[in-house]
């Protein structure tokens, strides 16, 4: 899916923030600095920015209590009122209901 032309990929503001603070505390290496790095993928990859919209921070009260990661919690809500897939690993994003695209790999390549 991600590979297909066809397909429409965004990287909400609130994955390039949880970007921004990881390199800045030093759990996220990263070969440049984020503000150079996360546009220069963005552009190579054909990604576009989902902005952080109001109605997307006040979604976030209405989420069940799955997940407490802040900003898990902000990219279900975008997912949820933009009719978007989000692409993780992390199975508690199922409880959501949204679509989850695994991006989980395997020792089988699957």
């Amino acid at each position: 899916m991600i590979t297909d032309s066809h397909t429409d990929l965004v990287l909400s503001a609130a994955s390039s923030w949880e970007i921004a603070i990881k390199y800045t505390i030093g759990r996220l290496p990263l070969p440049e600095v984020p503000e150079t790095y996360v546009p220069s993928r963005m552009r190579m990859s054909g990604v576009e920015g989902l902005a952080v919209e109001h109605s997307h921070a006040l979604r976030v009260a209405a989420l069940q209590p799955h997940h407490r990661d802040p900003f898990d919690r902000l990219l279900v809500a975008q997912a949820q009122l933009e009719h978007l897939s989000i692409i993780t690993a992390d199975p508690v994003f199922n409880l959501y209901g949204v679509e989850v695209l695994d991006a989980g790999w395997s020792s089988s390549g699957s």
